[in-house]
């Protein structure tokens, strides 16, 4: 059990910070695609609103993968998904052959929420820059 304690966290952040590093990336990789789509919701400054985006995923993403200030990390990347959730997964006011695809994307979010709120509260562990136990 001690060696879940130890690595559990390590493993637990990394699999967390993987979906925004490769987000991330795909967003700086394909600038433009993303500035199209932030547009298609109707969002000011797409461009502004897409290096953000960058920042936050790729940014958040490797200081959470590397446990270096985890906890801010966790609080950006959440209220980042929040943020994505409401705006772009909208499952409520979808066209019905694409609600049950932004519902999963919804609770998918939720759910990375709930990791990051678990890394607000406890820390990034002790296989970590922080060392946060």
């Amino acid at each position: 059990m001690e060696i879940v304690r130890m690595y559990g966290p390590l493993v637990g952040r990394v699999l967390l910070a993987l979906i925004f590093i490769i987000s991330g990336y795909g967003k700086l990789t394909g600038f433009e695609g993303t500035v199209g789509y932030i547009q298609s919701v109707g969002l000011p400054v797409p461009q502004l609103a897409a290096v953000v985006a960058i920042v936050v995923e790729l940014g958040g993403g490797i200081m959470l993968a590397i446990g270096w200030k985890a906890r801010w990390a966790a609080a950006a990347l959440f209220i980042f998904t929040f943020l994505a959730g409401m705006l772009f997964h909208a499952f409520w006011s979808s066209p019905a052959d694409q609600a049950m695809m932004q519902q999963i994307q919804f609770m998918k979010n939720l759910t990375i929420m709930g990791g990051m709120l678990y890394v607000l509260v406890y820390g990034s562990g002790p296989l970590s820059v922080d060392k946060n136990r």
